[in-house]
């Protein structure tokens, strides 16, 4: 069980903290309670966070760690000066010495979303969000010109959660497109996908695994069968050796690691961090 409390301290979403503060916790084999602290932008938000992280040093006998991204100054102070808790201060660490660097003051802006409406790229993110959603899984072949990518496989071999991963956090229209035994007996890619070959990139599965994901949602059906999908996932990638597609499996691969992948690969010439 978990006897130390890790805290992710910041006055916007918090989603920075907790991504860099995973990514170092990781390299530890060890168990930690996580509490995200978000929105922690004034002096009595502040306040009440000290007192969170110091009743969990209380309780727990233990300094808990804290990461915070806080660019309010004085919220930073209270947090600094108050907790118990092993503090690393991400802004601290990397923006000020940038600072003494470039010459120049950072902007101290809470958050990345800050200030949306007047965000361009923030409205594209939107937009290339909604775009990947009308299509998924074929849903239409209209305005594929306007794809950054184009993903193909078979069904539940991870061509959503890709494309709407690459929507969200890179601004990149993603669509997606379910290899299907009627494209397996044309032998050849769909008419529609054809014209955009340079755009497209195809995802595979270790048939076993797809088995398994399939009986979650039909178990016991035909669409899940082992046969069944060794069958379609060869086809597969015959058709897209055939193409000249390139591709990748997604079987112990994240989505992160898949989407760096095909970022790699495609270099679409739009992207919005």
């Amino acid at each position: 069980m978990p006897n130390r409390t890790v805290f992710f301290v910041s006055d916007g979403t918090g989603i920075t903290a907790e991504t860099f503060g995973n990514a170092i916790l990781a390299q530890f084999d060890v168990q930690l309670h996580h509490v995200r602290l978000p929105f922690i932008d004034t002096v009595d938000k502040a306040h009440q966070a000290v007192r969170q992280i110091n009743h969990a040093a209380e309780v727990e006998g233990k300094k808990p760690i804290v990461f915070t991204t806080l660019a309010n100054e004085e919220v930073h102070t209270i947090i600094n000066e108050g907790c118990k808790g092993m503090l690393l201060d991400m802004f601290g660490t990397f923006v000020n010495p940038l600072e003494d660097e470039l010459g120049i003051k950072s902007h101290h802006r809470i958050g990345r979303f800050s200030d949306v409406s007047k965000s361009q790229a923030y409205h594209d993110r939107i937009e290339a969000i909604n775009f990947s959603l009308a299509h998924d899984d074929g849903q239409s072949n209209r305005d594929l010109a306007s794809s950054d990518v184009i993903l193909v496989g078979v069904s539940r071999s991870g061509k959503t959660p890709t494309s709407l991963y690459l929507a969200m956090q890179y601004g990149l229209k993603a669509s997606n497109y379910p290899l299907i035994p009627e494209d397996f007996e044309r032998q050849h890619l769909p008419p529609a996908l054809a014209a955009h070959k340079s755009k497209i990139f195809g995802l595979t599965i270790n048939p076993e695994r797809l088995s398994e994901i399939r009986n979650e949602r039909r178990p016991n059906s035909k669409y899940a069968s082992l046969e069944n999908c060794r069958m379609e996932v060869g086809e597969a990638e015959s058709m897209m050796r055939r193409a000249g597609i390139r591709w990748l499996s997604t079987t112990t691969k994240s989505i992160e690691e898949i989407a760096t992948t095909i970022l790699q690969e495609i270099r679409p010439e739009r992207l919005s961090y």
